[in-house]
C-alpha cells in the first residue's frame, strides 16, 4: 500500500469513532475498509509480480502509472 493510502486509512480509522455511528454502521465501515485494504494489497502484489516477468513489462507498467 502506498504511503499516501496508508495515511488516508489511518485517518479514516481514527475518525470512525468520532462521527457518531451506530455499532452496525461502524461494523459495516470497518468491513469495507478491510476489503479495500485487502484489494489494495492484492493489486500491489499482482503488479509487482508482473514487473518481475520482464523489464519490458515493468517499463509498460511505469508508462501506465501503475508503478
Amino acid at each position: 500500500m502506498s504511503k499516501s493510502n496508508e495515511k488516508h486509512l489511518e485517518n479514516i480509522k481514527e475518525n470512525i469513532d468520532k462521527i457518531g455511528l451506530s455499532e452496525e454502521e461502524k461494523s459495516n465501515a470497518w468491513r469495507h475498509i478491510e476489503e479495500w485494504y485487502a484489494e489494495d494489497q492484492a493489486w500491489g502484489t499482482f503488479i509487482n509480480e508482473l514487473a518481475r516477468i520482464s523489464p519490458k513489462i515493468e517499463a509498460f507498467l511505469i508508462d501506465l502509472g501503475l508503478i
